[in-house]
């Protein structure tokens, strides 16, 4: 067993660099390179780490979970666009590049999808679900023996509780800009509910990727740059 605490740097660093370089580098370089910089060093990043994660496989079965995944992509998007469009206005957003934008598309699309579900759906959603059992056990140091005596690769597919649920839906939440809060708990709970239902991190992956490539695509094809 690999403790949790062991498995922090590797399910968090794609996150977190993805992070890094947006903050960092748009400062300096183009958005084109920016986003360059991105895919190539967090597609590496996640190429390291993935010996310690989990099989985003579960019980059952990959093309069934691929399909529902799609189909609650969809239903994503539309939860997305309606809970962020009234808080935004047309102003907030420009036109990107197209270079930008098949760029932006390609991270958003196949990068951000993966790292994103694997740190919130796959650790910071079981790390929750272990506290909140050691909690309820009368444990004084829940958190510690979330951290130090559990591991988030142990946790059964689809384990789940309200408090794994309002955690990381929390987090979640709190990475995305406050216009888009609404937004990003309503996705956040797509996400959870999937993850209990199909019992897999691929689901959640799929749906995420889905999501995100239809937004791009309905933000060009309308010009509601706002919304990306």
């Amino acid at each position: 067993m690999i403790p949790t605490h062991r498995l922090l740097v590797p399910y968090a660093a794609p996150y977190f660099a993805y992070v890094l370089i947006a903050t960092v580098a748009e400062r300096f370089v183009p958005m084109e390179v920016n986003y360059l910089l991105r895919i190539v060093i967090v597609s590496a990043t996640l190429l390291w780490a993935r010996q310690w994660f989990f099989s985003f496989r579960g019980p059952k079965s990959p093309v069934v979970s691929t399909l529902v995944g799609i189909l609650a992509g969809v239903a994503g998007l539309i939860l997305w666009i309606a809970l962020l469009t009234p808080f935004v206005s047309i102003g907030d957003g420009k036109s990107w590049s197209q270079s930008a934008f098949i760029l932006r598309l390609l991270a958003a699309g196949f990068l951000v999808p993966v790292f994103e579900e694997v740190l919130m759906r796959g650790f910071i959603f079981r790390l929750a679900l272990q506290w909140d059992e050691a909690r309820k056990s009368k444990a004084t140091d829940a958190l510690s023996i979330a951290m130090d005596r559990r591991s988030v690769n142990d946790v059964q597919p689809g384990a789940w509780s309200w408090a794994a649920i309002i955690v990381s839906t929390l987090v979640f939440t709190l990475g995305h800009t406050t216009p888009e809060w609404p937004a990003s708990i309503a996705y956040g709970l797509l996400m959870a509910g999937l993850y209990i239902l199909r019992r897999d991190l691929l689901s959640c992956i799929v749906a995420h990727g889905v999501t995100n490539i239809a937004l791009a695509i309905y933000v060009y094809q309308t010009g509601k740059w706002y919304l990306w």
